[in-house]
């Protein structure tokens, strides 16, 4: 399953690195593409979305479901 986020405050390479990171752990094996323009998120792999959007939150990153 697929879910896409928004993540406003996601303005450079350091944040993408940092949300990837913190997505992966928290779903190992997860795929994780960013749009770094559209400010947007899309995890692959999981049914759970919470966890995503919890684990986006965790690394300091806001995050709403797309």
């Amino acid at each position: 399953m697929s879910f896409q986020f928004n993540v406003p405050d996601m303005t450079c390479g350091h944040c993408v690195s940092m949300i990837t990171k913190a997505v992966k752990e928290a779903v190992p094996g997860a795929t994780v593409a960013t749009d770094l323009s559209a400010h947007r998120v899309t995890v692959d792999g999981t049914t759970d979305v919470e966890e995503v959007r919890q684990a986006i939150v965790d690394a300091g990153y806001e995050a709403q479901l797309a």
